[in-house]
């Protein structure tokens, strides 16, 4: 961690997918630590991964640091990494899920300097496990809030 520079670690996890799922952030500043969880009774692993990512950036009160975000999944880092994301955008997000949450984040992203570095899951990285016990024990938090986003997207595909 170099000075100015903000580290992020986040994972999600989800018990069935959909299932109970839930989130883990745990943010690295100089000697400061803070660590985020939440859980939601019905959702997707994807979902809870990209909205890890989401309440990091979230949790960020100084705009002029340089933001790292450490993720194992692949759907978050490579979607942005590789400029999925943008050419998403450009379409509209047409026949692309969780679309709610990519909207939010992008303007997010769109506030920092963010680089992601993906991060092999379960390979001894004490933060990424830190992330993984924090949204495996919020998914099992009762009672566990709605995944509206999810629940919506959800019921409109039925119509």
């Amino acid at each position: 961690m170099t000075p100015g520079e903000i580290v992020i670690y986040t994972d999600g996890a989800a018990r069935g997918n959909p299932g109970p799922g839930g989130l883990g952030v745990v943010m690295l500043y100089g000697k400061h630590r803070k660590e985020l969880s939440e859980g939601y009774r019905l959702t997707t692993n994807n979902r809870m991964e990209l909205l890890a990512v989401i309440r990091g950036l979230e949790a960020l009160k100084r705009k002029e640091l340089k933001v790292k975000i450490y993720t194992d999944s692949r759907y978050v880092a490579d979607a942005v990494n590789k400029k999925w994301l943008f050419g998403w955008e450009a379409k509209r997000f047409k026949n692309k899920k969780n679309v709610d949450l990519w909207q939010q984040f992008l303007v997010l992203y769109r506030k920092f300097p963010v680089e992601f570095i993906w991060v092999k899951g379960h390979a001894s990285i004490p933060e990424n496990e830190r992330c993984d016990r924090l949204a495996v024990e919020a998914s099992h938090r009762e009672p566990l809030p709605e995944d509206s986003g999810y629940v919506e997207n959800m019921d409109a595909s039925l119509i």
